[in-house]
Order: C-alpha cells, then structure tokens, then sequence
C-alpha cells in the first residue's frame, strides 16, 4: 500500500488508468475527495462495493417492471397471432402440408405464452425492496432483520451521504426509512433531489420532517412497522 499526504487542492494521478484523485475540502475528521475517471471505470466506497450484487436497476423504473410490461405486450400479440393462425389454417382446407405449418406456428406460439406467463408468475414473487437509513446501529439490525424475515430485500446505509452514494448506482428501492433524529430536511431535500428516490414513499422513524410521507414514533414498534410497509407496498402492487 503505498500512503501519501495531500492537502487541499493537491491532486494524486493514475496515468495508466486515466484517473485523478483530488483533495477537494478537509473539515474536522471528514477529508472530500473529487475523483475524476473514464465513464467505464465504476467508483465504489468500499462499504457500498458488497452491495452492487443486488438488482436495482440504473433508471427510475425496476427491470422487474420493465420485464412485466414487456411479457405482458408480448401475451398480447401472441393472442391477436394466434387469431390470425387460426383464420389462416381455415383458409388452407385441403393443404395438409401449409396446414401443418400453420399448426407447428401456433405450437410455437403457445409455448412462448407459457413461458411468459411462467416469466409473469416470477415477477410477481418478486421481494420489496427497503433502503433503510439509520444510524442506531442497534436499531438498524433489528429493524433489517425483521424486514427480512418478512420477506424483504433491505440495502443498509449509515446517512443520507452513504444513501445518495448508493442511489447514484442502482435504481429506487420500493420504500426508504430514515432515521429522523439524524436525517435533517435538507437531507431528505438531497434525497429527493435524486433521480432515484423522486417518487418513493419516505418514511420516518421518529419525528416527523418536510418531505417524509409518514413517520412512525420512538420507539419503533417493528413489528407494526413491517405491517404497514407490507400493506402500503400491497395497495401499491395492486
């Protein structure tokens, strides 16, 4: 490992790999860094790299969703196909060759509205996902652990820095939780602020802040929690 000190505005370059790192603030123990890299080249904090295993795609919509409507656009026009088949093989009474062409056309098709709705079937089973931003660590394992008992997909961040981070990778999660005795408004603003978190519902664990959809009061009743958000994210679903 090689260690170097910097001061603000001095720079560290990776001419082989076309990056530069720049000391862009130093303020109390918090040091910023401006990185500057070739598009292709991802950039991680190290606590956020174990994360990008999970799917949340790099748009506003999920692939699930993506993946639903598309099954769903071809089942339509595997029917109206199917229609057209059906008045073909009629038309070709006497042709048994055409006949069997049409017939092995339509055998095709059906097997590819199984396997769709199959594709369909699997979406829906598809987990909430929960960005939970809280920074009790006690608190935080004990509310992670419950949603995932109940069936969720959390991703953990410790503040809203570690959250904006993550958003800028992956797609929105279906619901974040903040911890609201350390998210300010200006936080939840920032959050906002990102492509990713423009249309979720926010929740807030404790007092209630601008910008937060609903909160839910100290102490966390966990368990009431996770039935809300189950009910919330049903409706929505639907």
């Amino acid at each position: 490992m090689l260690v170097l000190s910097r001061r603000e505005s001095e720079r560290l370059v990776l001419p082989t790999l076309g990056i530069t790192i720049e000391v862009v603030g130093v303020q109390g123990k918090k040091t910023r860094l401006g990185i500057d890299a070739p598009p292709d080249v991802p950039i991680l904090r190290s606590e956020l790299a174990d994360l990008k295993g999970i799917d949340f795609t790099p748009d506003g919509t999920t692939a699930n969703r993506k993946c639903s409507r598309l099954a769903t656009a071809v089942r339509s026009t595997v029917g109206s196909t199917a229609e057209i088949l059906n008045r073909l093989h009629a038309g070709l009474e006497g042709n048994e060759s055409a006949q069997q062409l049409v017939l092995d056309a339509f055998h095709e098709l059906r097997a590819l509205d199984q396997t769709v709705g199959e594709t369909l079937e699997e979406i829906d089973r598809r987990p909430p996902h929960a960005l939970l931003i809280d920074t009790d660590a006690n608190e935080r394992e004990l509310l992670a652990s419950c949603l995932r008992l109940s069936g969720f997909e959390v991703v953990i961040a410790s503040d809203a820095e570690d959250a904006i981070g993550y958003l800028s990778m992956h797609s929105r999660p279906d619901v974040a939780l903040l911890d609201a005795s350390r998210v300010d408004a200006e936080d939840v603003e920032r959050l906002r602020s990102t492509e990713a978190c423009q249309d979720i519902k926010l929740i807030g664990l404790g007092e209630r802040q601008p910008g937060v959809d609903q909160a839910f009061a100290r102490p966390i009743n966990a368990e009431q929690l996770v039935d809300a958000l189950t009910r919330e994210l049903t409706v929505v679903a639907v």
